[in-house]
């Protein structure tokens, strides 16, 4: 009698809890590319084809350690198509009485994994994932302490329980957070280092040839393809980051610059979420960068607080809520994601080139997420379904449990504030602070109205009285809601009749 021991696309890592205590002569690990995982959403091509590559290179480290390893490519002819049925059918050809796994990351495939037991005479152990530094548990253990759950404070108790950057009981620095002195103004002439390219090996060129001869009609460009898709490749990418980038990282972690799609970013998101990077190996090494006076507090900080605390702190707010959250829609908004999202056809300046990108690189940065693309959806009310779709469809680091909380909680306000303390609403002006995307754009930034006005402009105020019953309330809220109540009925209509406008032809 056989233990198979599942590995999934995203849990990619030697140390993962399913692959602890194998038995190397008799348990069987079970890697599958299926269809159903490729096509639930129309997942970027670069990321397929990470994903699939990594697979394929982690199955031939496995086997040089020693394990009996069973891979299903996707192109097999006997492949079953789905997840359930590949298990099932390896279950029967090898006479498999128990499954190990480690706990998914997304809540439909726990969904189905469990509802093998039902379906296959087999026990299924699900066992925690490891990679992460805050058990579920743990994590709603913390919560229902509390009446607001807020970064902050449990951002706090991380560095606290894994001592970083602490200094006794105190912060490094003297502060917990340096966000104040990540916001930097972009200049036009900043050298900024290029992020590491990987060199495609025959094991990467035939899954590029997979992906596109099957997923031709799938959002994004493939080639050219420089992702990491080893241990060793994604270790040489942050170490490139830390070495190069990461001094700067804390000044300009927030600016957008035309033209330069990377800036001072890490990009190891990709990694980190499907097993190619330790999360903790990744905040020592910064740490250490810190202690070794190589970079600055606020730049080290800004790092680990995104891992720490952001990373960590979503996927709990995703466990905690999950199924329910994922219909939450506070805002009632209900619009059709326009078009301009896949095709990036619009005289948006900022929108067209964060959706190129996007398209190019199956990547953005935090703020080009949030700040332009995010808060484009929110103040025009799309549909947070439609927008969690996109999301998960086009980054390569989007998976449910990282993706959901940011579009739901963060970027749509569509949970109420039980994640963000207020919408990430902004006009124009914080767009132009931050970039120089008004700079090439058809749109006057400075103009709130009219046709040459910038959309940005009047969406936000129109946004604010759409939605004003159910924001007024917000403490942070209050002086944006009296500066419109101090302007003139005049300026008033033209607000509304611009959005109205535009609103009317955005498809």
């Amino acid at each position: 009698m056989r233990t198979l021991r599942l590995i999934l696309g995203d849990q990619l890592s030697h140390r993962i809890t399913s692959l602890q205590g194998c038995d190397k002569r008799n348990d069987i690990i079970l890697l599958a590319e299926v269809v159903d995982e490729a096509t639930y959403a129309n997942h970027h091509k670069k990321k397929l084809a990470l994903i699939f590559s990594a697979m394929r290179h982690f199955a031939q480290e496995l086997i040089q350690r020693g394990f009996n390893v069973k891979y299903t490519k996707l192109d097999d002819k006997h492949n079953k198509g789905s997840l359930n049925e590949e298990i099932k059918r390896t279950c029967k050809k090898y006479r498999i009485y128990k499954l190990l796994v480690t706990h998914p990351g997304e809540y439909r495939v726990l969904k189905n994994i469990k509802q093998l037991q039902k379906d296959v005479s087999i026990s299924v152990e699900i066992l925690e994932d490891t990679r992460f530094l805050c058990p579920s548990e743990e994590f709603k253990d913390w919560a229902h302490k509390r009446d607001q759950l807020r970064l902050e404070h449990f951002y706090r108790e991380m560095r606290k329980r894994h001592s970083i950057l602490m200094n006794g009981d105190k912060p490094e620095g003297g502060k917990w957070n340096f966000d104040a002195e990540n916001r930097k103004v972009p200049e036009s002439n900043m050298k900024i280092s290029k992020p590491y390219v990987a060199k495609a090996d025959a094991v990467t060129k035939e899954v590029l040839t997979i992906v596109s001869d099957r997923f031709s009609d799938h959002f994004g460009v493939l080639e050219p393809f420089n992702l990491a898709v080893t241990h060793k490749q994604a270790q040489r990418a942050f170490n490139k980051f830390v070495t190069e980038r990461l001094y700067y990282f804390g000044d300009y972690q927030d600016a957008m610059m035309q033209g330069e799609p990377w800036m001072f970013h890490s990009h190891i998101s990709f990694y980190l979420n499907i097993g190619l990077l330790d999360p903790l190996e990744c905040i020592k090494q910064v740490e250490n960068a810190y202690y070794e006076n190589k970079v600055p507090i606020n730049s080290a900080e800004g790092f680990i607080r995104q891992i720490l605390g952001w990373r960590e702190f979503i996927r709990g707010i995703y466990w905690l809520n999950m199924p329910s959250y994922a219909k939450q829609n506070y805002l009632q908004a209900i619009r059709k994601l326009p078009n301009l999202y896949w095709s990036g056809d619009t005289n948006m300046n900022c929108m067209k080139q964060c959706v190129y990108e996007t398209k190019q690189n199956a990547y953005a940065h935090h703020i080009q997420r949030l700040m332009i693309l995010g808060n484009f959806a929110l103040i025009t009310a799309i549909d947070p379904r439609e927008v969690n779709f996109w999301y998960l469809s086009v980054y390569a680091d989007a998976y449910e449990w990282v993706e959901m909380p940011n579009v739901i909680g963060m970027i749509l306000y569509a949970d109420g504030g039980y994640l963000a303390s207020k919408p990430y609403a902004s006009g124009g002006a914080y767009i132009n602070k931050m970039s120089n995307y008004c700079k090439s754009c058809r749109y006057d930034v400075n103009k709130k109205n009219g046709e040459d006005a910038c959309p940005f402009n009047y969406l936000y105020w129109n946004f604010l009285v759409e939605n004003r019953s159910s924001l007024q309330k917000n403490p942070r809220m209050t002086m944006m809601y009296k500066t419109y109540d101090r302007m003139d009925k005049e300026k008033k209509a033209r607000i509304k009749q611009d959005a109205e406008l535009f609103l009317s032809q955005l498809n």
